[in-house]
């Protein structure tokens, strides 16, 4: 007894300095609602020697503000694990494959070939607020968890072909940061409608960058933290990071070889799938055939 009395005083005292909080977990309609405690995960930490600067940012937009949009704060859309346990690796799509697209095995320091430990799908979203959502079934996995080691430093991706959209060095603009999330944009519009998108959830975003965000959120977007070429960006919070990449506002298929992972050799762990007829890949090849139209 006196021992049930010590481990509900010190659940107590945690639960009070911020150490657990309380989860509901639920089953079916006849079972019971309980709650547990979890522990908090501690704060990120600092990656050492890291600074960020701010760059202008083309039609800043503070309508709805940030947070409350469900195309820059991936949290308001939601995802799921992908149901009927699709293939955990890559698959090979057809048609062409874009330069300019965001080289994903950068995110790690070592570049390595990517475990696909979970795949998910994100939710669609109707456009109106509060909004409608449902989850995205076309392509099958619009969210890719990666293997990671809690704490290892993150990196933003480049491009295939370096393409900088503000100095000779700036690749990459931040539209959201909390302290799990990010919102990476490849080009300087204030919203996901053009050029590449990438969302990363589950991480640890580095506190001075996420201060300037919120700063320069604060301030009105005009200006906005830019991103170099494998510019530390945080640290990965868990096992898993993960990473959900759009084209001109379309969810894409994480998995994709050819278009994110060419760089990585395979010879197995591939997959073949046709998608001609499929929106999201219509949706990018037409994206790919007008940035080429663009380029001198």
């Amino acid at each position: 007894m006196r021992t049930l009395k010590w481990v509900a005083a010190c659940t107590c005292f945690l639960l009070g300095i911020g150490l657990f909080q309380t989860v509901r977990l639920e089953a079916g309609p006849n079972d019971r609602t309980i709650y547990l405690p979890i522990v908090r995960l501690p704060p990120c930490l600092a990656i050492p020697g890291v600074t960020y600067e701010v760059i202008p940012v083309l039609e800043p937009s503070t309508n709805p503000p940030a947070s409350a949009h469900p195309d820059l704060n991936l949290a308001l859309r939601g995802y799921r694990l992908a149901p009927g346990n699709p293939f955990k690796g890559f698959v090979f799509y057809s048609g062409d494959a874009d330069a300019y697209a965001p080289r994903l095995t950068d995110l790690f320091a070592d570049q390595r070939a990517p475990t696909f430990i979970n795949v998910y799908q994100v939710y669609q979203w109707d456009g109106n607020w509060p909004g409608s959502f449902w989850p995205i079934l076309s392509p099958e996995v619009t969210m890719a968890g990666l293997a990671a080691t809690a704490g290892e430093i993150l990196y933003l991706p480049g491009t295939f072909t370096p393409n900088a959209i503000y100095g000779d060095e700036y690749q990459a603009l931040v539209l959201y940061a909390e302290e799990e999330r990010l919102t990476l944009k490849y080009t300087r519009e204030d919203n996901v409608i053009q050029g590449y998108t990438i969302h990363l959830e589950g991480i640890c975003v580095e506190p001075s960058l996420l201060a300037l965000y919120r700063a320069s959120d604060a301030g009105g977007r005009a200006y906005l933290p830019g991103l170099k070429v494998r510019q530390p960006l945080g640290r990965a919070r868990g096992s898993e990071v993960k990473i959900a990449v759009r084209d001109t506002g379309t969810f894409m298929d994480p998995r994709s070889h050819k278009d994110w992972w060419r760089d990585v050799p395979v010879s197995s762990n591939i997959i073949w799938r046709w998608a001609p007829e499929e929106p999201w890949f219509q949706a990018h090849q037409r994206a790919i055939l007008e940035r080429l139209r663009r380029k001198p």
